[in-house]
């Protein structure tokens, strides 16, 4: 395979002595390599969705529990918070104790967790467990990638790494698709119940597969890269809350003067996560936010892209499902359905882009993002006056996901392919935090604006915060094409720098 930014298939394979038992390209391994990465796949197929299935399910619970707006954002981004505090240490712990230890242990907290949520019996309850299972998720998802350069060589793991970057495109559209068919089904009477409880025995499955298929590897660490870097989470941590938690609760609550504050303080305190891991480098530990990833070429502008993109598409998804449940009275299976447009091209996009020319890639990225935001002008003109559109709003979320697909995919897994195997769990958990907590950030700010705009509780005033909406969604959109084109100009020039070295 060839890839864009210069990345050949040798950059994605790790030197032999470090190949584990089970390697992709051993044939007699073929079909346990096949098992491997389904297991893992699918793992991570099912905590994605836990992302985003719970939206179209927030009127039940909102009915059934009794839950005001804010506990309802709560639920939607406790979990997602939890996660994106705890990625990059979730990374690390599997390059201590390894990583097909910590996916076993995280996807068995994970199953554990989606029960007690599905028996939840209040909106406290529900907020708690989804925080666990955050933090579960947190443990088991930063070692997939890890484990696929591991386990895959040469083609072999591009192939996977396709597959994984397909998974992570579309699994927050397919939640709200399978959240809106569970919710409907209603099964046992249960309403939103089965949202969560159906991770159980698809956990129970994946376990035991996991305990047959994933092979175990001793970590080969030295004492610094045996250490977490305990002062980068405990100032990370407060610096993610300061940010999300008015933007979560600010709405509901009026927007008190602690919430300003905290806002406030996320400048001052993000400044002192950097002066920390700064300190912690020059001690030899690892920090949670490694420096050499960070001055790698072109991974800066593509965690910019990567978290501007996932902002608007978490919190367009987040916004739409509520008001065409709140708003307009779509039931949860109609509303889940109408994400299956976007949940289609984004995924297929996703899957399918190495099949671009690699001189393309890079210019298409570009092109995808503008096409996302012609969706979101487009989306503007359907809602605002308390419409939808009708069939021209299934078109358009086929647009929106093929644009946001093509600019968003190739951008992250160009940005991983440079990335050598042994920097492998703290690049994805970097990569993900970063995905992850532009999730958050979209949830709640974007949220916060539609239930602001939307507080008449009247269908043209709720059609005016998805304009507003939309309108926001593009700006961003386009500051993302800006970063796009500054990668496209970068790329173009690291391949005329090779040609010319080559022609030498």
């Amino acid at each position: 395979m060839t890839t864009s930014a210069g990345a050949g298939t040798a950059t994605l394979s790790p030197p032999r002595h470090q190949r584990t038992p089970g390697a992709a390209d051993a044939p007699a391994g073929n079909r346990r390599s096949g098992l491997i990465l389904a297991t893992i796949l699918v793992g991570y197929f099912m905590a994605l969705l836990d992302g985003s299935i719970v939206n179209v399910a927030l009127p039940s619970i909102r009915e059934k529990l009794h839950a005001n707006g804010a506990s309802l954002q709560l639920v939607a981004a406790g979990y997602i918070i939890a996660y994106a505090v705890l990625l990059v240490t979730g990374a690390r712990l599997g390059r201590i104790l390894g990583h097909e230890r910590l996916f076993k242990a995280g996807l068995a907290g994970f199953t554990i967790a989606s029960l007690a949520c599905g028996l939840a019996q209040n909106s406290g309850e529900l907020i708690v467990f989804r925080v666990i299972q955050g933090i579960a998720a947190a443990v088991m998802l930063p070692q997939v990638l890890s484990l696929i350069q591991q386990n895959f060589q040469g083609e072999a793991r591009a192939k996977a790494m396709s597959a994984w970057t397909a998974v992570l495109a579309s699994g927050i559209v397919v939640g709200q698709v399978l959240g809106g068919v569970l919710v409907t089904a209603n099964l046992f009477g249960w309403s939103w119940r089965p949202v969560f409880l159906v991770n159980v025995p698809i956990g129970i499955v994946l376990y035991i597969a996991a305990l047959r298929s994933l092979p175990s590897v001793k970590p080969q660490n030295t004492a610094a890269q045996n250490k977490v870097d305990l002062a980068g989470v405990l100032t990370l941590s407060p610096t993610i809350l300061a940010l999300v938690v008015p933007l979560v609760l600010g709405h509901d609550e009026h927007w008190p003067i602690w919430g300003w504050v905290l806002l406030a303080a996320t400048v001052p305190l993000l400044v002192l996560f950097l002066a920390v891991e700064r300190r912690v480098a020059r001690r030899g530990t690892p920090p949670i936010l490694p420096g050499r990833i960070l001055s790698m070429s072109g991974m800066k502008p593509s965690l910019v892209v990567i978290f501007l993109v996932m902002t608007v598409y978490a919190g367009n998804l987040f916004a739409t499902a509520i008001h065409l449940q709140g708003a307009l009275g779509f039931s949860a299976l109609k509303t889940g359905l109408a994400f299956a447009p976007c949940a289609a091209s984004f995924g297929l996009v996703s899957y399918f882009w190495r099949n671009i020319p690699a001189h393309l890639i890079r210019r298409l990225s570009v092109l995808g993002l503008l096409v996302g935001a012609a969706s979101m002008v487009a989306q503007i003109w359907m809602f605002k006056d308390g419409g939808y559109g009708g069939l021209w709003f299934y078109l358009n979320q086929m647009v929106f996901g093929l644009g946001i697909g093509i600019g968003n995919a190739p951008t992250m897994t160009l940005a991983l392919m440079r990335v050598p195997v042994t920097d492998a769990a703290d690049a994805s958990g970097t990569l993900a935090t970063n995905a992850q907590l532009a999730q958050v950030v979209g949830i709640a700010s974007l949220g916060t604006l539609y239930l602001t705009v939307a507080a008449g509780h009247a269908v043209h005033s709720a059609g005016h915060a998805m304009a507003y909406l939309s309108g926001a969604g593009v700006v961003v959109t386009l500051v993302a094409v800006a970063f796009s084109f500054h990668l496209y100009r970068l790329d173009k020039h690291e391949r005329a720098a090779k040609a010319v070295a080559a022609a030498v």
